[in-house]
């Protein structure tokens, strides 16, 4: 079956980097729609970022890369801010259901890693 395994979060101050990474087993990353999307306490899960739809979620911030030889995922991020606290979670849609009307909504994916917590301080 399909799994999803984030890693790479942590603490990092304001205007730091990371770089966040999911590895996928049990799938073709090519056939695969792959997203970032992040979630904050109190807030809805909200899209960030991903292979094949772009969103300026985190305004420029942000490149998200794939390495299909090893079926992992990257997101990096640049220039932190506070506001970005959030779990990370990855997401993996089979391409044939997504569009660019429904890409940015975590209804339209049904695989979804267990998240990796990212705090930024100020």
């Amino acid at each position: 079956q399909v799994q999803l395994v984030e890693s790479g979060g942590g603490l990092v101050h304001t205007g730091g980097s990371l770089r966040l990474s999911c590895a996928s087993s049990g799938m073709t990353l090519s056939r695969y729609v792959m997203a970032w999307f992040r979630q904050a306490p109190g807030k809805e899960r909200e899209y960030v970022g991903g292979t094949t739809y772009y969103e300026d979620t985190l305004k420029g911030r942000l490149t998200v890369s794939s390495d299909t030889a090893t079926n992992t995922v990257y997101l990096q991020m640049n220039s932190l801010k506070p506001e970005d606290t959030a779990v990370y979670y990855c997401a993996a849609a089979d391409s044939v259901g997504i569009n660019s009307v429904n890409y940015y909504s975590p209804r339209a994916y049904a695989y979804w890693g267990q998240g990796t917590q990212v705090t930024v301080s100020s």
